[in-house]
């Protein structure tokens, strides 16, 4: 905005707003805005500031706060600077109030956001905002405590937008923020533990990245290099590195040239290509893990974009070798679960490069810090980056996942080098016009061209041929327009639409002669620009075609709908709005033979009214909109005379059909009336006259076409709209002196001199559309009237016919006249604010001399609704509009701002931004701003009128009649969410219907109430509204329904009612707030605030008494139960009657009813909880050390007594109770928190084991229910009865009852549980043992608070309980009993549980069982030790000190399950920054004792055999033997451990590697046994694992070690594996030469082997290396292969017949064929293209064709596979050979020896 209108807007406003919406600037009205929004905006400020004073939340705040931010949709922030930042700390204010209910903090929230959206315009000296009470509320909500409880119920939203409040509220926060953080979140950084998981995605929340350069040192330089080792360090891909990534790309984005990234590109790039997970290899077994933690691309993209520029220019160099490496596997040919992820990357690649030039060179400089010079993209970085993105962006046009991706990464590529992006695209696309076999190609092409069109119709210095490709692509796409192919129609429609939006099409032709400064392509624009003419002709003919081709006898059998279909209608408008954008761009010379010729064809030829008729009708409606003075003087004459001709005959108008000229002309007659008002008026008498004679129609047809016609003539006249939409203002004439239009071409719209012509209605048009109301509307109003008296007689059908009438001319006039008005209705709401309208103004005083119809119109509706005439659909309508309708519908609106958006999208241009759309689009955008000024109307007062209509809708929508049922309850919805507070006004009626004393309400009102109450899928739902007295009226309602006798679950459509609205009221409820006033003193001062608690309590009562008394269907009991487990809360305990009703509920016979009350009474035993004092502890005493200085995580002196030592374990009661007990396992791992916080001493906290006088009533209930042995023998009996056989689980509903139980009542249960205990664990069913791990498990968490005696008391109970079990325990039940023990062991200190830990610990597998138990009695124990992470170093030592001798075990199911526990032993040894070396087991010692076991396999070289075991075998079995069962499961730890550890042991794992090689198996075959399956399953795991770069040349070692084996098959998976493992580690290889060329080096003197497969497949690997790049095609490598192809063989010699065939291949041979394999591989490395040096390498290949096999069957396979792979493209391949070689090459693929 230029300054001067800064300066003039702030006169008239008396301030600089921040930035207000401009369109408004345009609007014709615009000099009245100014005036209205500073009232608006004062009454705002002023209520909202009183209702903050007077504390009223609700409704004051809400209300207001609902008015600021429709007043920010209307004129944006158009608000002083001052009052933006009080707006802003206000809402943060109110957000962050504790307690505040869920859904209006997410209302001010989603307010807050907006507010605080463009950064730029507050910046960090204007505004600070503090982060900690945002992050409390973000750990109040997402990691509730009681929400599993059920004591609170968040909407799904909540997570969303409370990230995004902290993502806008995070550049304000002070500079101090950073360090507060680290401190806050660093003690959670323990990567074992669920808390890593929440650290990060704090930090990546939270932290901020935009302080400016010289507070760096308080900013990321404070954990960047911490975090970036994380980062570097891990390995195995943990569900939080995404967090890191997302930070690091935030970081890089908001700071490009502050951070040197280049040490880590090389990795940046080796795990983005990982995360795309692509398939590799044959044998390639994905982990889980990669699959589902990969990167969000959104980020990838970001931080790609940020690394880009810059002196080192690494970024780009990798980025390239990307792609390279990935093309291939865009060819549309491949396909599978990764390809959406790979267009992804290009779609998203290309827009962020273009948003980050955008911001170095054309975005006004803002607060935020700028790109340094010597860091931003230079002109070379851009075309670098271009060409590094064509090859993939091309193949992907085509692929199968539509060409949408590709399309628009062409359109943001095209912005930035036009000439390297457009022709590529245009060689694809001529061809794809020309063919007629592909369609498909056709589609793709042209949508990709309407991406690049602006960038190629605007031409410019980079690319200025590009115009004049413009005629030849739209006069071929004229075939497109093709009646029977709908999809290539439709996008034909759309690219002639795209490319004629932005050029005016003028013959500038004779400009040539005229003007001598033209330049070369100008010339050839102009000498084109005289085919347009024929251009539009031709584009007429084909519109003609397909209509002849569409008409109704053409597509219909006699007996279908008439009706169009689907496809017909977006053909239609298609085609209407192509057309009408090609007349409004042509200059008048074309525009009047266009008009001719539709005008032709229009009345030559009599259509069907329904589907051709349509069309056509729609076409002449373009003409005249585009022209009307033009095109009126044609139509209006004919078609009235045509009519008056007909129907000089009085009898036409009684037939029930009438002549099908007739209905054509009148159709013509209306869609051509919809122009602008003014130019209808001189034709005014012939149209009245028309309208008199055809209104009255007896044909239903013909009077519906009149009716449109009126609707259109009243519209025209009545409303406010922009007149044209040309892409130049003014329009377009004849070239001139001064202006030539083909410079126009592409040309964007100048936003400040848009000249948008308006049509505002004048003085006449106003006076024509009263009169004809006052002549068609009136006498109809009479006639209605009369008849509703009784004083008239109408059939039914005149009725219809007279509210046709109405409808229309509502429909056409509602904008002149003014809304209903009637006294408010009070008292639905008691508030101390004024909560009035506020009235926008849209263009027009309404003129109050005149009768207001809408009135009339209302006063006879009523009257017709009171005789009962529902069964009329209309009606709805009719009221619908009554209430809402001022000129434009709300679907309307919201279909039409969906296209603007699509539009905008497809044609902006984001590089230059700064609006620059094409004109059309801006004043479309304009006219949308003013019917969102019609439509706000949020916040009306309810008035008597409206409720009147109200009840006459709720009357409609119980009425007997389907149809008019749904009709009138679809507006219903709508008004209840536009009138205040009327829903308190409604649901007493609604609710009526419902009642059981009533015996007059049909099944069909029953309904119809019920719908009433259920809403619509966005509406309100009345059945739960925030708000306690319409909850109090609806719940026990709808449960008492129940009895009434309009009720019958025998009807299905009932029933379905019933459990839809159950099930919405279960799914949209939220907590409702009790208390919305805020201290004391108000509430004395002001009787009417709500009062809290006692209402809640009564409205529960009531419905429970009378739920206990009344006996009711079982559905209805279920739905209360339901209602009733709602309530529950944290900040309110349940009354004790209802307490006592879910208690009695958990012996309920229905299962449905049973499980809600486990959670009910879950949650009440937690709101029964008594508050536990906490103290701070100090770290530093009780280790008695110093703490360590500098970071240090991991087994540190002060962390020593937090862990379990088996020598001082508190035995004793002293020892116990002066123990300090850290129940979290985090704690202590990375750093201290500031305050670490410990239990109080006993003596401090409550009371344990009160006696029943000591408990208030809601626990005496509980009390006497788990007392009392009937009720509990038949509790459990109900809890171990099966529910759904096999599927059944580990309830954590029922562990949290349990442990409630345990928590609150101590001990007292356990004497009448204990025998039911004893006897469930003897029994093996699988329901019976899972109930008892329930209940020990929520003992053993219950026992938390217990003395001590009491917890050595239960452990003597539970230890001969537990060892029953583990011996009792079965195939069904093991998972249960290891949750349960995972369960009892979380979060408590080991410490507390030694009794567990030394029971588990005693055997673990002694065969007693059978190897069954024993591999369940670990999965037990590893469920224990794994929620204890590090704490438990002495307990692994144990386990791996017991488990190493029975490493050698003979059964597969206890090797797997060790295989598990050893990857949980060593799970803690990790290789992290900053980590002490751990005292738990550590890898590479227990790798050094098993490789020394090994022995005796690495040493032979004879074939390994699995052995089996004989079961009567004598005697200790030999060494090797044992070796074989140690292998075995050590194969099963090395596959377990590939999914869940962080990092990988690569050294020790590589000691173990040639041993493997030497098992693995070759062909991909199931029957192998189980030690080479996994043999071979590990391998592939292990090639995928991340290397760092000091790794590669240890396995580079042992691989060159393997590849001289003896062994073919070793030497032949060294291969395999490589291929995967320099895949998955591209980047880290190729940034260390040495590496790269030591792995050439293997592959070709792998060519050289004796054993055919390996050398066919180094051939296959080399070709793979060499097609993403890794090595390259250069001069000695094929000088190379050239020399060993000419390696001479000897002469076969001639054999004696008989003698054995020499079948040991010659040494020659061997590297003859080697060569042979070198080029076969480089010619299969590109399979899409033809690379200069392959003409030369098929020369040469074509030589050995006749050699002696193998050499023959290579160079075969490579032709038919060259042949195949080219034969899509083979017209642009063929133009890379001479003739002399395409002569060879025809006649070796096509000759007889390719099929020999």
């Amino acid at each position: 905005m230029s300054r001067n209108m800064k300066q003039v807007a702030s006169d008239t406003l008396g301030f600089v707003p921040q930035k207000d919406i401009v369109y408004n600037k345009l609007l014709p009205y615009a000099d009245k805005l100014d005036s209205e929004s500073n009232d608006i905006l004062a009454k705002i400020k002023g209520n909202l500031s009183r209702a903050v004073q007077l504390r009223e939340l609700w409704p004051g705040v809400l209300f207001w706060t609902r008015r600021l931010s429709t007043y920010m949709r209307l004129y944006g922030r158009k608000f002083s600077k001052e009052d933006h930042v009080l707006f802003i700390k206000l809402l943060y204010e109110l957000v962050t109030i504790p307690k505040l209910e869920i859904s209006m903090m997410q209302g001010l929230a989603r307010l807050l956001i907006n507010l605080l959206k463009k950064r730029e315009l507050l910046s960090r000296e204007d505004l600070e905002l503090p982060w900690r009470p945002l992050y409390e509320l973000q750990e109040r909500i997402l990691y509730s405590k009681t929400e599993h409880l059920g004591l609170n119920w968040f909407p799904n939203s909540v997570e969303n937008v409370l990230k995004t409040l902290v993502k806008s509220c995070r550049p304000y926060f002070p500079e101090s923020a950073t360090q507060e953080m680290l401190e806050e979140w660093r003690p959670l950084l323990c990567p074992f533990d669920v808390t890593m998981q929440r650290a990060i995605s704090y930090f990546d929340l939270f932290l901020p990245t935009t302080l400016p350069p010289h507070l760096h040192h308080k900013g990321f330089k404070l954990w960047f290099d911490e975090l970036t080792g994380l980062w570097a360090s891990v390995q195995n891909l943990p569900s939080w590195e995404v967090h890191l990534v997302n930070l690091f790309a935030r970081l890089a984005n908001d700071n490009i040239g502050y951070i040197n990234w280049d040490p880590y590109i090389p990795k940046i790039f080796t795990r983005i290509l990982r995360s795309l997970n692509l398939p590799v290899g044959s044998s390639q077994m994905l982990v889980q893990r990669y699959a589902a933690n990969a990167y969000d691309i959104s980020h990838v993209v970001l931080w790609v974009s940020s690394l880009l520029g810059g002196p080192s220019q690494q970024a780009q160099a990798q980025l390239s070798g990307l792609f390279n490496s990935i093309t291939s596997f865009f060819h549309p040919s491949n396909h599978g679960r990764w390809l959406m992820k790979l267009m992804k990357l290009l779609q998203r690649l290309p827009a962020a490069v273009v948003r980050r030039l955008h911001r170095e060179r054309y975005r006004k400089p803002t607060w935020l810090t700028p790109v340094p010079e010597s860091h931003k993209l230079t002109e070379q970085n851009i075309t670098d980056f271009v060409q590094s993105m064509m090859q993939p962006v091309l193949l992907a046009m085509f692929s199968k996942t539509g060409s949408l991706d590709a399309a628009q990464a062409l359109q943001n590529l095209a912005l930035m080098r036009p000439e390297l992006v457009i022709p590529p695209v245009l060689e694809k696309t001529y061809p794809a016009m020309e063919t007629l076999t592909e369609p498909h190609q056709l589609t793709a092409t042209l949508s990709c061209m309407i991406g690049v069109a602006r960038s190629l119709v605007s031409g410019g210095q980079r690319f200025p041929e590009g115009p004049t490709h413009m005629l030849p692509l739209l006069v071929r796409a004229l075939p497109g327009v093709d009646p029977n192919d709908f999809s290539k129609c439709m996008i034909t429609f759309q690219f002639i639409a795209t490319f004629v939006t932005l050029v005016p099409l003028v013959d500038c032709s004779s400009a040539l002669h005229e003007r001598t400064d033209l330049t070369e392509v100008e010339r050839k624009l102009c000498s084109a620009s005289a085919e347009f003419e024929d251009f539009v002709l031709q584009f007429m003919d084909r519109c003609f075609a397909l209509i002849d081709s569409s008409t109704l006898e053409q597509t219909r059998e006699e007996t279908e709908t008439e009706k169009m279909t689907h496809l017909e209608s977006l053909v239609e408008l298609g085609l209407s709005s192509t057309f009408s954008t090609i007349l409004t761009q042509c200059s008048l010379e074309i525009f009047k033979v266009a008009l001719k010729k539709v005008f032709n064809f229009a009345t030559t030829n009599i259509f069907e009214t329904r589907v051709a008729g349509r069309m056509v009708a729609d076409m002449c409606r373009a003409a005249s909109k585009c022209n009307p003075v033009e095109a009126l003087k044609r139509f209006v004459p004919h078609c009235c005379n045509a009519i008056n001709q007909i129907a000089v005959n009085e009898e036409v108008l009684n037939e029930e059909e009438l002549d099908k000229e007739l209905l054509w002309n009148l159709q013509l007659l209306s869609e051509v009336t919809r122009v602008d008002g003014d130019k209808v008026l001189p034709y005014r008498t012939q149209l009245v006259q028309i309208l008199q004679l055809t209104l009255r129609l007896k044909c239903k047809q013909g009077y519906t076409l009149a009716c449109n016609m009126l609707h259109h003539i009243l519209r025209s006249t009545a409303l406010i709209y922009p007149t044209e939409y040309c892409s130049m203002p003014g329009g377009f004439h004849q070239h001139s002196r001064d202006r030539l239009p083909i410079k126009d071409w592409g040309r964007p719209g100048d936003l400040w001199n848009l000249d948008i012509q308006w049509h505002v209605p004048c003085v006449e048009e106003t006076s024509f559309a009263f009169y004809i109301l006052d002549l068609i509307l009136q006498p109809e109003l009479q006639r209605l009237q009369r008849f509703s008296q009784g004083e008239l007689e109408m059939s039914r059908e005149d009725v219809l016919q007279s509210l046709a009438i109405v409808q229309h001319c509502l429909l056409g006039a509602g904008s002149l006249m003014p809304p209903l008005k009637g006294e408010p209705v009070s008292e639905l709401v008691q508030s101390m604010v004024n909560l009035e309208e506020t009235h926008l103004y849209i263009g027009r005083e309404y003129d109050v001399s005149r009768e207001n119809y809408r009135d009339a119109i209302c006063g006879v509706m009523r009257q017709l609704l009171r005789n009962d005439f529902s069964y009329i659909c209309v009606f709805a309508q009719i009221i619908s509009d009554l209430l809402h309708f001022k000129g434009s519908h709300k679907h309307e609106f919201d279909s039409r701002w969906k296209r603007f958006n699509l539009v905008k999208k497809s044609m902006e241009n984001r590089l230059h931004g700064r609006k620059q759309h094409i004109r059309a689009l801006l004043i479309d955008r304009v006219m949308l701003q003013h019917e969102l000024r019609k439509l706000t109307m949020e916040g009306c007062q309810y008035r008597s009128v409206h409720q009147d209509l109200m009840k006459d809708l709720l009357r409609l929508s119980t009425s007997t009649y389907s149809q008019v049922r749904s009709r009138a309850q679809g507006v219903f919805f709508t008004a209840l969410g536009t009138y205040n507070f009327c829903c308190r006004d409604l649901i007493p009626h609604v609710l009526e219907f419902l009642k059981p004393n009533r015996r007059d309400v049909t099944q069909q009102q029953f309904k119809g109430a019920l719908y009433c109450l259920l809403g619509n899928h966005s509406g309100v739902c009345l059945a739960n509204l925030h708000d306690w007295d319409c909850i109090t009226l609806t719940w026990p309602a709808i449960v008492h329904s129940g009895l009434s006798s309009a009720m019958s679950l025998e009807k299905p459509s009932i029933v379905r009612l019933f459990d839809d609205l159950a099930d919405k009221i279960h799914r949209q409820y939220e907590t409702i707030g009790i208390d919305f006033s805020v201290s004391v003193q108000e509430r004395e001062r002001d009787h009417n605030s709500p009062v809290p608690c006692s209402t809640l309590s009564i409205g529960g009562l009531r419905a429970l008494t009378q739920l206990v008394a009344l006996p009711r269907p079982w559905k209805f009991e279920h739905i209360a139960i339901g209602f009733l487990s709602l309530l529950l809360r944290d900040d309110l305990p349940l009354p004790a009657p209802a307490v006592l009703f879910f208690v009695k509920s958990l012996n309920h016979d229905s299962l449905l009813v049973r499980k809600v009350a486990i959670s009910a009474v879950a949650g009440i035993m937690k709101q029964l909880k008594r508050p536990h004092k906490k103290v701070p502890v100090n770290p530093l005493e009780l280790c008695g050390g110093k703490l360590p200085s500098g970071l240090a995580a991991g087994d540190r002196p002060d962390n020593q007594w937090l862990q379990y030592h088996s020598d001082s374990l508190p035995q004793t009661q002293q020892d116990w109770e002066s123990c300090v007990f850290v129940e979290k396992t985090h704690w202590g791992y990375y750093s201290w928190p500031r305050k670490l916080m410990s239990y109080a001493p006993p003596e401090e906290q409550p009371k344990q084991n009160l006696t029943r006088e000591e408990m208030n009533e809601r626990e005496q209930i509980i009390f006497d229910h788990f007392s009392d042995p009937v009720f509990i023998a038949q509790l459990i009996e109900f809890l171990s009865l099966e529910d759904r056989k096999g599927k059944d689980k580990f309830s954590p509903r029922r562990f949290c009852l349990f442990k409630g139980l345990f928590r609150n009542f101590s001990d007292a249960f356990v004497p009448v549980l204990r025998p039911h205990m004893q006897r469930l664990v003897a029994d093996s069913h699988e329901s019976k043992q899972r109930c008892v791990a329930e209940i020990i498990s929520g003992l053993i968490r219950g026992c938390k608070h217990w003395s001590y005696v009491k917890v050595e008391g239960l452990w003597e109970v539970l230890c001969p309980l537990l060892r029953t079990a583990l011996t009792n325990i079965t195939i069904e039940t093991y998972a249960d009993w290891g949750t349960c023990i995972a369960t009892a062991c979380e979060s408590r200190d080991p410490r507390k549980l030694h009794w567990l830990f030394e029971m588990l610990m005693e055997s673990p597998v002694n065969g007693e069982g059978g190897s069954f138990v024993d591999a369940c009695r670990l999965y037990v124990l590893q469920g224990g030790l794994a929620q204890q992470e590090w704490r438990v170093p002495e307990l692994l030592h144990r386990l791996l000190q017991y488990l190493e001798p029975k490493l050698t075990q003979v059964y597969k199911n206890v090797r797997e399950r060790i295989g598990s526990v050893l990857t949980y032993i060593f799970m803690i040894d990790v290789n992290l920054p900053y980590t002490q070396p751990t005292s738990s087991p550590r890898i590479a010692d227990f790798t050094r004792r098993v490789v020394a076991r090994l022995k005796p396999l690495m040493e032979g070289d004879e074939e390994i055999q699995n052995h089996v075991m004989e079961e009567n075998e004598v005697g200790e079995p030999d060494e090797r033997t044992q070796a074989i069962k140690l292998l075995k499961t050590v194969l099963k730890w090395l596959i377990a451990s590939a999914g869940r550890s962080f990092s990988t042991a690569v050294p020790e794992q590589l000691q173990l590697l040639p041993l493997l090689f030497k098992i693995a198996p070759v062909e991909n075959d199931d029957s192998y046994d189980e030690l080479k399956r996994d043999a071979k399953t590990c391998l592939s795991l292990m090639s995928q694992g991340l290397l760092y770069a000091e790794q590669i040349p240890l396995v580079l070692r042992v691989l060159q070690g393997i590849a001289g084996s003896s062994s073919w098959h070793a030497r032949y998976t060294v291969l395999t594996y490589l291929q995967i493992m320099v895949f998955y580690n591209l980047f880290t290889f190729m940034s260390d030469q040495g590496s790269v060329d030591q792995v050439r080096a293997l592959v070709v003197s792998l060519l050289e082997d004796e054993q055919l497969e390996v050398r066919e497949m180094a051939a296959t690997t080399l070709s793979g290396f060499l097609q993403c790049n890794f090595l390259s095609m250069d001069a000695p490598m094929q000088a190379h292969f050239e020399a060993l192809c000419l390696t001479s063989l000897p002469k076969k010699k001639t054999r004696a017949l008989g003698s054995a065939v020499d079948t040991v291949p010659s040494a020659d041979l061997m590297r003859r064929h080697a060569g042979v394999l070198g080029l076969s591989a480089c010619i299969l490395s590109s399979p899409y293209d033809v690379p200069t040096w392959m003409p030369q390498l098929l020369m040469d290949l074509s030589a050995h064709l006749n050699d002696t096999q193998p050499i023959e069957m290579t160079v075969k396979k490579t032709l038919s596979n060259f042949r195949r792979t080219h034969h899509d493209n083979w017209q642009e391949h063929k133009q890379q050979f001479t003739d002399d070689q395409l002569v060879v090459l025809t006649d070796l693929l096509v000759s007889p020896c390719y099929y020999a």
